[in-house]
């Protein structure tokens, strides 16, 4: 009764039911995008004329098709790219690729190790011991996440297209065993403007935002159940690598109008997380929200446009 009852009361959650099991699929990018926004922020979207940082991700998820978008959004095939052009010293090693849970050679990985499905977000697996994973549920997670296709969710467009595979990649951590910061950085039109911090995922999930000169700002994100993550409690200091980050983050992102490069830091040297075109898919909340307008302000359309 928990499930039909939220169905019917909570518009997100009843979206997200729908397009999980493709009803949704006959709808336009452009309609269900428009539909989604509606139902997320309780007002329309504006595609004719963008204003704001989440409507102008949507227009460039329509607009901005790059045949190479889908290779770097590619967990498996981002990685030759990325050493094509910074150098494969700040790629994560990549321990296997397989393209189905039952080929896994789980006697040849280390006793900690990350699954990871190439084609989505959050078809992943950590194994922090071999002899605790579960590996009943780990099959389920991961054969789902491969027999789904995360374009038909938010319409991001350059996984449409990516091959559903699985790779394992090293457990990463800091010298005391703690999960590792991920420093996401907001490249607009090509230049690092913000850096975005979360601290502490398996414990008190923290968020921070920083200006290019280290200063926190007053930025916080709602989570799905529309509660703005904390701040961390813990001072953050600016990482040793942060002008190498800043660097490469600006060399990767090139001229596109916006894109998110994430880096982890391990033992003062970066190593690439991920790259991403579409935080929170273009549907996350600001808080104030004054800063969907001052992030938007800084995506400059006409590159794209005039293309």
């Amino acid at each position: 009764m928990g499930k039909i009852k939220r169905f019917l009361t909570d518009g997100n959650y009843r979206l997200a039911c729908l397009a999980g099991r493709g009803l949704l699929n006959f709808m336009s990018d452009s309609r269900f995008l428009q539909y989604k926004y509606r139902v997320v922020f309780g007002k329309e979207l504006n595609l004719d004329n963008p204003q704001t940082f989440n409507e102008k991700i949507q227009w460039l998820k329509i607009h901005n098709r790059k045949p190479e978008y889908t290779t770097m959004v590619d967990k498996y095939e981002v990685k030759k790219y990325v050493s094509q052009i910074i150098g494969d010293q700040y790629v994560i090693p990549t321990l296997g690729v397989w393209d189905k849970f039952e080929d896994i050679d789980f006697q040849s990985l280390p006793n900690q190790f990350v699954l990871k499905c190439t084609h989505d977000s959050g078809g992943i697996v950590i194994c922090r011991d071999k002899e605790q994973l579960d590996y009943d549920e780990a099959r389920k997670k991961i054969t789902k996440s491969l027999n789904s296709n995360y374009y038909w969710f938010g319409r991001e467009w350059p996984y449409k297209n990516v091959v559903p595979r699985i790779i394992a990649e090293p457990f990463l951590s800091d010298d005391s065993g703690n999960d590792l910061r991920d420093y996401k950085f907001f490249c607009f039109n090509g230049k690092v403007v913000y850096c975005q911090v979360i601290s502490n995922r398996r414990t008190k999930e923290s968020m921070d935002f920083f200006d290019i000169d280290w200063n926190h700002q007053n930025i916080a994100r709602l989570d799905l159940l529309g509660r703005p993550f904390p701040y961390s409690e813990e001072t953050i200091p600016c990482p040793v690598c942060y002008d190498e980050m800043q660097y490469l983050a600006e060399k990767l992102a090139g001229v596109n109008p916006f894109m998110r490069i994430d880096f982890y830091v391990i033992q003062d040297r970066p190593f690439l997380g991920e790259i991403t075109f579409y935080p929170a898919s273009g549907f996350g909340k600001f808080v104030p929200e004054k800063w969907d307008k001052i992030l938007g302000d800084m995506i400059d359309l006409n590159s794209v446009r005039t293309q």
